[in-house]
């Protein structure tokens, strides 16, 4: 539960490593593959700890399980967070990954619902708690069992609980965890059955909260604003604890998440093993690179037969799947392939258990893991992690490292470049991943696309007041007047009612915009999964290879309007790849830089785009064939970055008038990549569009957009770093050292016209003359 000083020392569980320095763990790595490159260490400090006593006011039967649990005394910065929250105050901990964070809002959350035992009522004080993920509230409620607290009355409340089992939650229940998704769709619109919760509501507990980022972050944002707005009508006040080991702005994104005012408690005083972390560039193969999860699977059994205990992390679950098999076949020869194993999202809590176990005792010594593991599993004394592929965000990038050396001894780390740009760029730039800071988080709840149906469930909750604006920001008032032009509100001189018979909850999609298609096997009728409406004529187009949980279903019809796309199970032998033609609209500049004869703009754009075929590839490549589609246009309307350039500009540094559209398009593929570098994004989350004469500019204008309506915020963090994203752009593409482009440097997997016209060259001149032109600060 986040320990502070163990009453005990550590076990030494390090052979391998005890006897060869971490600092030379990576360099022995390094000489079994002489065809690849470590191309950067970099060695981080372990620290000593501080500690403080026990609050006095803190339950005497906690602070004995505490000690019997083997927490003799806790870090500072525990004691700083409850002695805040004892008082009232809302607080963000944002100390390092393993600093204990939990405990800090433990020790008065746990106080106070026990406190509350002796009420008549017996819950004087309640408190919630949401994670993002149902595997870390689970692995929350193990930890507070493990305590064995008396009187105590903890639960789960899912997807899962039956409904009996959620009749005694609401009742009797004095700690629930819960995740975003079940406030909203059970909770709030169910709020008078949890009346007698909420009013004796005393802490809620926000956990991982760098999670919550773009339009999932604006969504929970105003979810915990309507939960707030909720519980004050019931007379209760909550102190908000949100917590987490990887935000750049603590108090300001707490804020943006709760709109209230939020301290941070910084000042980590937990003790640190050092680490080694390096950079390491796969074997060229085939004019790109050898893919980030087959290295990582040599190098995970190498580590393995050296008994190194190591958790390798890759991007996708098929990915997680793949390597951990690759390592077993790698280690059958001396049967030490059960030592591997795999784990992703999905797995039911009494198999995350056993995983736990097996890895305490080094019965796995090798661990192939999604994200999943970030937020899921309770594992520590790890020797080495192995990160396949950059995850997109340092701050996901720095959760995977800190599961290295969490019970003090030294550890290793090593990212492993994917086929990426960003991995090429950064591989080549350490000082983008040692020396800058984690991302912003950022959101925008005031985003109309997002609070409108917030605002709609709600009235549904409470009738909405203009006094509501407090909660929802200045919008409020214009948002429900349209609402009620639409049907959607009623207005009654005591606020604005819900209007309709459905429930306006279910409205809202808390992971994305707009309705879901569903994904149903055709045999069973089983909903495997669900897209966002916009995506489904690229990925869920008739024809196309999907796959779900590790499983290949082939789409055998899409129907738009009843939202419902059928699959049936099996591998055809191929993949699929919608081909779609775009074309956009400058609907307004909002704001815009002039370097030179370039001209930067940030603003709305609508963004057309139709799917048209869709190509069949082999695994090794060879397109076996194209076929058309009859599909709709799909319009979006959302935020924008782009600049134009004169085409004397780009003939003068080379670019021949002809070449314009490749090198326009290469730069563009380029962009994308390199965007999530100075925003809190994955490239899946961005859109690009490119030309040689754009009718609103009369010039080559290159368009990099936010996948969501309405926006994410991720073209304005680009407008704002232009410079910066900009020179890594042509970084990455320099360093690639393929001659005419690949997946490392300017093609896209998910270009709609086959990755043509692609001009490498022509893209690094334009950019680079680009980037000549502005103003030196």
């Amino acid at each position: 539960m986040g320990g502070a000083e163990p009453s005990t020392e550590p076990p030494a569980n390090d052979p391998v490593a005890g006897a060869l320095p971490h600092a030379d763990l990576l360099q022995a790595l390094a000489a079994t593959r002489p065809d690849s490159a470590l191309r950067h260490v970099e060695h981080l400090p372990g620290r000593d700890g501080r500690h403080s006593e026990w609050p006095a006011w803190t339950a005497p039967a906690l602070v004995a399980a505490l000690v019997g649990a083997g927490i003799g005394r806790p870090w500072s910065h525990q004691v700083e967070a409850a002695e805040a929250v004892r008082r009232g105050e809302d607080v963000v901990l944002a100390t390092g990954t393993a600093s204990g964070k939990s405990l800090g809002y433990l020790l008065p959350l746990l106080t106070a619902v026990l406190d509350g035992t002796s009420a008549p009522s017996g819950r004087g004080a309640t408190a919630l708690y949401l994670a993002p993920t149902k595997a870390l509230a689970e692995d929350q409620r193990a930890r507070v069992d493990a305590l064995t607290l008396p009187g105590l009355r903890v639960a789960t409340y899912d997807g899962d609980t039956p409904p009996d089992e959620r009749r005694w939650i609401r009742e009797h229940a004095g700690y629930v965890l819960t995740n975003p998704d079940l406030v909203h769709f059970s909770l709030l619109p169910g709020h008078e059955r949890w009346s007698p919760f909420l009013r004796a509501l005393r802490v809620v507990v926000v956990d991982e909260c760098h999670a919550y980022r773009g339009v999932f972050g604006s969504h929970v944002a105003l979810v915990l604003r309507r939960l707030l707005r909720v519980a004050a009508r019931y007379g209760a006040r909550p102190a908000v604890v949100l917590a987490s080991a990887t935000v750049a702005d603590p108090s300001g994104h707490a804020a943006a998440l709760t709109g209230r005012s939020v301290r941070a408690v910084v000042d980590d005083g937990s003790r640190r093993a050092p680490v080694t972390v390096g950079l390491w560039e796969p074997l060229p193969v085939d004019g790109g690179r050898r893919s980030a999860v087959a290295e990582a699977a040599d190098l995970l059994a190498e580590l393995v037969r050296s008994d190194v205990q190591t958790v390798a992390f890759a991007r996708s679950r098929g990915g997680v799947e793949v390597l951990a098999s690759a390592a077993r076949g790698r280690l059958t020869s001396r049967g030490l392939d059960d030592a591997v194993a795999a784990y992703r999202g999905g797995y039911l809590p009494e198999e995350r258990r056993l995983l736990e176990r097996a890895l305490r005792e080094r019965r796995i010594l090798g661990m192939a893991a999604t994200t999943a593991l970030e937020l899921g599993i309770d594992i520590s004394g790890l020797d080495a992690v192995l990160v396949a592929g950059w995850p997109g965000r340092r701050a996901s990038f720095w959760q995977q490292v800190g599961r290295a050396g969490r019970d003090q001894s030294p550890a290793s780390a090593l990212l492993i470049a994917a086929d990426d740009p960003l991995d090429t760029y950064l591989v080549s730039h350490p000082e983008a991943v040692f020396g800058a800071p984690v991302e912003a988080s950022v959101i925008d709840p005031e985003n109309p696309n997002i609070l409108a149906p917030h605002l709609a469930a709600a009235a549904a909750e409470l009738p909405l007041t203009e006094a509501d604006s407090g909660y929802f920001g200045a919008q409020t008032v214009p948002l429900a007047g349209a609402l009620t032009r639409a049907g959607v509100l009623r207005r009654r001189p005591t606020g604005w009612y819900w209007a309709r018979d459905d429930r306006a909850a279910d409205h809202v999609r808390l992971r994305g915009v707009g309705e879901a298609v569903a994904i149903v096997d055709r045999g069973t009728g089983r909903v495997i999964g669900t897209v966002d409406e916009g995506r489904a004529p690229a990925h869920v187009h008739a024809g196309a290879v999907h796959l779900h949980q590790g499983r290949t279903y082939v789409v055998s019809a899409l129907d738009l309007e009843a939202r419902t796309a059928l699959v049936v199970e099996g591998d055809p032998g191929w993949s699929t790849q919608a081909q779609s033609v775009s074309e956009f609209t400058l609907v307004t500049e909002r704001e815009h830089q002039r370097w030179g004869s370039v001209r930067l703009s940030v603003g709305s754009v609508e963004v057309t785009s139709q799917v048209v075929s869709f190509r069949r590839r082999l695994h090794s490549g060879e397109v076996l064939g194209e076929h058309p589609l009859d599909l709709p246009q799909h319009r979006l309307v959302t935020e924008g970055v782009w600049w134009t350039m004169p085409p004397d500009l780009l003939v003068a540094a080379g670019v021949a008038e002809a070449a314009i559209p490749g090198a326009a398009h290469a730069a563009e593929h380029a962009a994308i990549g390199l965007l999530p570098l100075v925003a809190t994004a994955d490239r899946w989350d961005i859109g690009g569009v490119s030309t040689a004469l754009h009718p609103d500019t009369g010039l080559p204008t290159i368009l990099v957009y936010d996948g969501y309506p309405g926006g994410a915020g991720f073209a304005h963090r680009g407008y704002r770093a232009a410079a910066t994203w900009l020179e890594a752009t042509a970084d990455a593409i320099e360093a690639c050292r393929c001659e005419r482009g690949c997946p490392s440097c300017v093609q896209s997997p998910k270009c709609g016209n086959g990755n043509e016209p692609l001009d490498k060259p022509g893209a690094l001149a334009l950019l680079r003359t680009v980037l000549s032109t502005r103003p030196h600060r």
